[in-house]
């Protein structure tokens, strides 16, 4: 009888090994997708907040050198831009430079699902010529080592090729 008991309780041990052995990797997993969600999330929102404070660095935090950038559309600023040089010299600046205050987010929603972060925003500025901006924009930010290489951007640009096309360009 101790026999069948000893070799019931060795089975009962393998078989909970087994089950933690398998069910293990998988908690372990989502403990760390779950830290990664929560860590990029909170590098977004921080980045958002700095920016919505006054900050002028959030593209130099928040890109990598390499990022590629698309803003969906159809309008003439809808394209690709392949790294973060390219697209502050060719849609950051040619449009910030038409402002006479900066945009500054004024609200924001972030939401994390593994190694994207998706932050839907409204901003507001004014143009040099007294006109007020204002625009809401969703970002699709891909995260790697707490920076963006890849982000889809939407927004509405009417209001913002109006601004390109209604104000020249500063003289250089």
């Amino acid at each position: 009888m101790r026999t069948a008991t000893l070799r019931a309780t060795r089975a009962a041990t393998l078989s909970c090994a087994l089950l933690l052995s398998t069910l293990l990797p998988s908690l372990v997993q989502a403990n760390t997708e779950r830290d990664l969600e929560a860590r990029n999330k909170q590098t977004v929102s921080e980045a958002f907040d700095r920016w919505a404070a006054g900050g002028s660095s959030f593209f130099s935090d928040m890109l990598t050198p390499d990022v590629v950038w698309t803003i969906k559309g159809s309008g003439p600023s809808a394209g690709v831009y392949r790294g973060v040089d390219q697209f502050v010299d060719q849609a950051v600046r040619p449009f910030v430079s038409r402002l006479s205050t900066p945009i500054r987010p004024v609200s924001k929603q972030v939401w994390a699902d593994g190694d994207h972060v998706i932050i839907q925003w409204d901003g507001t500025g004014v143009a040099r010529d007294g006109q007020p901006y204002s625009n809401s924009y969703a970002w699709i930010f891909r995260m790697r080592e707490d920076k963006a290489y890849e982000v889809t951007a939407y927004l509405d640009l009417t209001p913002y090729d109006d601004v390109l096309q209604r104000i020249p360009a500063p003289a250089q």
